[in-house]
């Protein structure tokens, strides 16, 4: 499988004199660049517009639609575009009515095989009347080793088969796939030159392009360029502890403690042992992720857009602090920890958009470590076990722990290794009073001990 710096993009979306002119281009030139610029400028914030997209997959089962489709879901959330898949082909048309102007969704991805013309001109006709607007995303693999590994890992173990022999089952799907082959028409790039889609070949090794309608449709597409389906692990660790950690002072750019000192030996210890192939480490700019991964004795990246959420005018204050100067600030953040912007700061949802470049690098490595802080990490978790904004600032990230998330079939394992240096807890659960009248003692019930 070739590598995404050597894959190669159709893109015919260009347009001269009124006519489509297909470019060939490699995956790192100019259209990947202007991508890059359109997406992750300040102003790429998604916005809600009077115009939902349906998203629409077409592909013989065993395909990797519902990876695909899956994925894409849990990008769009987490990035702040509501959206939901529609599996059954029956009802999800109605569905989508409904989610739309009921639920105020977004983006809704009908996941499906939507393999014969007839089907496909339905759906753009029911769309055109309800003013959506229609991209079609197509998996075509020929490869058989790719089908066999997809029916064994993913379908054969579904719940169609449940108590099935598994050569059996196995049969069985091949014969489903015979009868798709008799009806399958794929996109033609001729007859189908006005829809709005993308054709993936052979899980990434190719796309063709056509048609890109808006901004949202920029995002799929350079999304959907990204991933991939090489096995690998991602292993999430925050520095560790630091001397700022010790005083249950947020923020700041304090260097390690003793104790902190002492796990990035271990953790040092941990990835040697684990015999990773061409491991990327990647840090923050900030002293104690540098000097946590300074202890691995490997080469180490730093970015910028890993380094912890700007808490503006509370950097390196204690919870207490913040109560006793900011009462009416700390109260809002209890309110909406993920929306609400630290006065000159950031917020969660904020650091989100600026993970985004760093999501889409991490989709496109294989083994990853990444050294970063306890925001940081709650997003990046979030985004790799499908979590919800609500749920985001409030998931467990210790210090002195490392996370190791595989990618499996349609999410990711988790093991949580923790490396027995003791260190302080920074975990502050969901307070049940976020009432701005409430009393110092009522906010500050769920802060963490420190010095």
């Amino acid at each position: 499988m070739k590598s995404h710096a050597e894959q190669e993009v159709l893109h015919a979306g260009t347009v001269c004199n009124g006519t489509l002119v297909p470019v060939w281009c490699c995956h790192r030139c100019m259209y990947s660049r202007f991508l890059r610029s359109v997406l992750f400028s300040p102003a790429s914030v998604p916005q809600l517009t009077n115009s939902p997209t349906l998203i629409v997959m077409v592909g013989l089962p065993a395909r990797g639609k519902t990876y695909i489709s899956k994925k894409l879901s849990r990008y769009l959330n987490w990035i702040g575009v509501p959206t939901k898949g529609q599996a059954c082909a029956t009802n999800a048309l109605k569905d989508v009515v409904i989610y739309f102007s009921k639920e105020h969704g977004q983006v809704a991805v009908f996941d499906a095989t939507n393999t014969t013309r007839e089907r496909r001109i339905s759906i753009v006709s029911f769309s055109k009347e309800k003013g959506y607007k229609v991209f079609f995303v197509e998996s075509i693999c020929d490869d058989p080793d790719i089908i066999a590994q997809n029916i064994t890992e993913v379908k054969v173990s579904s719940p169609d088969y449940l108590n099935c022999d598994k050569d059996e089952a196995q049969a069985d799907f091949l014969k489903r796939i015979e009868c798709y082959k008799q009806t399958y028409v794929p996109l033609d790039d001729e007859k189908d030159r006005h829809l709005s889609y993308i054709k993936i070949f052979n899980v990434g090794s190719r796309y063709l392009v056509n048609r890109v309608q808006d901004h949202i449709q920029s995002r799929i597409v350079y999304y959907l360029m990204n991933i991939h389906v090489t096995p690998r692990s991602i292993f999430l660790s925050r520095h560790g502890e630091s001397e700022l950690n010790l005083l249950g002072r947020i923020g700041g750019d304090s260097g390690l403690s003793p104790r902190g000192h002492k796990y990035a030996t271990a953790l040092g210890g941990f990835i040697k042992g684990q015999h990773i192939k061409d491991l990327k480490v990647w840090t923050s700019h900030m002293k104690r992720t540098i000097q946590t991964a300074e202890h691995l004795g490997i080469p180490y990246e730093q970015w910028k857009a890993l380094n912890e959420i700007d808490a503006g005018v509370c950097e390196e204050l204690t919870y207490e602090d913040i109560q006793e100067n900011h009462p009416e600030e700390f109260a809002l953040r209890d309110q909406d920890k993920y929306r609400y912007r630290y006065p000159k700061g950031e917020s969660y949802e904020d650091l989100v958009h600026r993970l985004e470049p760093v999501i889409m690098e991490l989709e496109r490595q294989e083994n990853v470590l990444v050294v970063c802080h306890q925001a940081v990490m709650r997003c990046l978790l979030a985004y790799l076990l499908d979590k919800t904004a609500d749920e985001l600032p409030y998931l467990k990230c210790p210090l002195h722990t490392v996370l190791k998330l595989t990618p499996v079939a349609y999410g990711c394992r988790v093991e949580h290794i923790c490396l027995n240096i003791e260190a302080v807890n920074t975990h502050r659960e969901r307070p049940g009073n976020v009432d701005v009248t409430r009393n110092p003692e009522e906010a500050l019930k769920t802060i963490p001990d420190h010095f």
